[in-house]
Order: structure tokens, then C-alpha cells, then sequence
């Protein structure tokens, strides 16, 4: 008969650690229930916010502003006649938007200046100069040069395909989107902005609104960033230095 092979003695826990790591495991699973708790609440839908009593002053202040400005606007009519010289300009926008009426907020949106400090072309057109009265206590624009049309395409130019971002890094993209329009480089992109041709609409659907840096001690000192950058509304040739400044 072959020899017994000998039990082997389990080490003994101490009392008082099993129930340390009991504890413990429960401390974990109630944690990871909270976790699970907290991540379906926040996909059901975003938390109340607290909202301090000057914000609502703020907004119904900015309103009614507007509100005045436009009431003014339709019975006192400018007509303001596009300039000959200049068939671009080049609009940022400056300011908040919280609070404003919805006719701003609409025409904001069809420049597609949703965030701060974003930039478009436009078309000068008699419609779009309307536009521009209208969203003028918000947005600065002017008339840009050569030199700033390209260095914020080959700085900051993105294109859109399939709603997402791509940079403007191979000229194979460019052709196959805009080939049938004689379009098949940078530029080509350039000159075609410069001039505001006839293919102007499609080439600025195809690129992104320009996303502008802002300085780094803007958040510390905001009041002095807003200084610098200067009052809102038409400054012709001078969005040339804030295109600079924030290129």
C-alpha cells in the first residue's frame, strides 16, 4: 500500500482580519453601485445648475437691449450698399451670447459663430450686411488681407467631411471635394476666398469656422483682454492686427 501523503495545515486567518477584509469588500461593492448609480443618472440627462439672481438680471438686461436696438433698426432703415473695393470680410465673434433675443441668437447661428472667438469669410451682400447691424454689439469684422486669408488657412484651416475636423494637410483632399470646381490645391483654396468668386458658398461649406486662440492671461485678466481687443462692429481694414492677435 503506498504510504498516506500528509495533510497539509491551512494557515488559520485571524478573526479580526476577516472581518477588516469583509468589511472592506463591502465599502467596495457599495462604491462601485454609487458609481454605476451616478454614471446612469448623468447619462439620463445634465444636472441642475445653480443659477446666481444677477445672471437672470443680466439676460433679461441683454433682451430687452436687443429687443430696443432691433425695434430702432426697423423703423429708422439704413441702407448700407456694398462696398465695391471690398466683397470679403472676415467676422469674429467677441462677446457672449447668453440672454440675447432669438433673433440674434438665430443669426449667430446661420454665421455659424455658436463659441467665442470663432471666425468666418462672408460674401458681402446687402442680406448679409443686414445680418452683420443685427449681431453687431457681438461680433467685430472687417476687410482682410492676402496675408491674413492665408495664414489662417494654413494655420488654422480645418475641413468638414462627414461632420468631423480634418486639417487642410494633403492637397488630394482639397481636389477630390472641390476638383469640379477648378479647385485642387491651397491656392487655389486662397485665391478662391480672396476673390469671392463664384464657387465662394461651397468652398467655405467644405471648411470648418476658424477657432482662434486666445491669450493665456485672458482668464486672469479679462476686463484688460476685452480692452485690448477693442469695441465690436465694422473695422475695416484693422481686422487685419486682431486676426494677428489671435491667429
Amino acid at each position: 500500500m503506498a504510504e498516506e501523503e500528509p495533510r497539509r495545515r491551512i494557515p488559520l486567518v485571524p478573526e479580526n482580519l476577516l472581518k477588516k477584509r469583509k468589511a472592506y469588500q463591502a465599502i467596495k461593492a457599495t462604491q462601485a453601485k454609487q458609481a454605476l448609480l451616478n454614471k446612469r443618472k448623468h447619462q439620463k440627462g445634465k444636472q441642475l445648475q445653480f443659477k446666481r439672481l444677477e445672471a437672470f438680471v443680466r439676460d433679461s438686461w441683454r433682451k430687452h437691449r436687443d429687443d430696443t436696438r432691433l425695434r430702432r433698426m426697423e423703423q429708422r432703415p439704413v441702407q448700407m450698399a456694398v462696398p465695391q473695393e471690398h466683397k470679403l470680410a472676415f467676422v469674429v465673434r467677441i462677446a457672449d451670447i447668453k440672454g440675447v433675443s432669438k433673433r440674434v441668437r438665430r443669426a449667430i447661428e446661420l454665421l455659424r459663430l455658436r463659441k467665442t472667438f470663432t471666425g468666418v469669410f462672408v460674401k458681402l451682400t446687402p442680406l448679409l450686411l443686414k445680418m452683420l447691424r443685427i449681431v453687431e454689439p457681438y461680433v467685430a469684422w472687417g476687410h482682410p488681407n492676402l496675408k491674413s486669408i492665408r495664414e489662417l488657412i494654413l494655420k488654422r484651416g480645418q475641413a468638414k467631411i462627414k461632420k468631423k475636423r480634418v486639417p487642410l494637410r494633403d492637397n488630394m483632399l482639397i481636389e477630390e471635394h472641390l476638383g469640379d470646381c477648378g479647385i485642387i490645391c491651397l491656392e487655389d483654396l486662397i485665391h478662391e476666398i480672396n476673390s469671392a468668386g463664384k464657387h465662394f458658398k461651397k468652398v467655405m461649406n467644405f471648411l470648418w469656422p476658424f477657432h482662434l486662440s486666445v491669450a493665456r492671461y485672458a482668464s486672469r485678466n479679462k476686463v484688460g483682454f476685452l480692452k485690448e481687443m477693442g469695441k465690436p462692429g465694422c473695422r475695416g481694414e484693422a481686422i487685419n492686427q486682431l486676426i494677428r492677435q489671435l491667429n
